[in-house]
């Protein structure tokens, strides 16, 4: 199945890519995800990552846009359109990467979430994190998830959404 999925993910990027008069070749990677105990399985999450050989270093900026706008449109679209109409067996996941923007940004977001952190046991008031997209918020989410002294959550509404890190509440706990 996965083979299938992934050779689907991968089609469908050609295609738009076509379609925008940038043909490019597509590699798809699997990522399978580690479950924790008792969590819901997470989809297989496949990386389609553009190959850059052919594109001129505009075709690259205009892919990824401003702040990854661009790539995070596309990223969206594979994976609204991919799963449309697909049973939840056969729903995945797509990370769309071209000229390991999404590699290095994952690093700058887990520095962001890590100096957060920091700062909410220095201080021990909340911290907001500003200009994130959801997808970026979920893998804050993500990154913290595993400091029980710590908890996050989301504040507004898009545009103006932002990710919140503070100390875990204590309620519940005996004194």
């Amino acid at each position: 199945m996965s083979n299938i999925l992934m050779q689907r993910g991968q089609e469908w990027l050609k295609t738009l890519l076509e379609l925008t008069g940038i043909p490019a070749e597509i590699q798809g990677n699997l990522e399978t995800s580690q479950s924790q105990e008792g969590d819901s399985p997470e989809p297989d999450n496949y990386w389609l990552t553009i190959d850059q050989t052919n594109l001129t270093s505009e075709q690259i900026q205009i892919l990824i846009g401003t702040d990854g706008s661009v790539l995070d449109a596309i990223q969206y679209l594979a994976n609204s359109v991919l799963n449309l109409s697909q049973p939840p067996e056969e729903q995945a996941s797509y990370t769309i990467e071209l000229n390991g923007y999404r590699i290095k940004r994952e690093a700058e977001i887990r520095a962001l979430a890590e100096a957060a952190a920091d700062e909410v046991r220095f201080s021990g008031r909340e911290v907001e994190i500003k200009s994130l997209s959801s997808a970026e918020r979920r893998q804050v989410h993500t990154f913290l998830k595993e400091f029980g002294d710590l908890e996050t959550f989301s504040r507004g509404k898009e545009p103006h959404r932002h990710l919140v890190v503070r100390p875990a509440s204590l309620e519940g706990v005996g004194s």
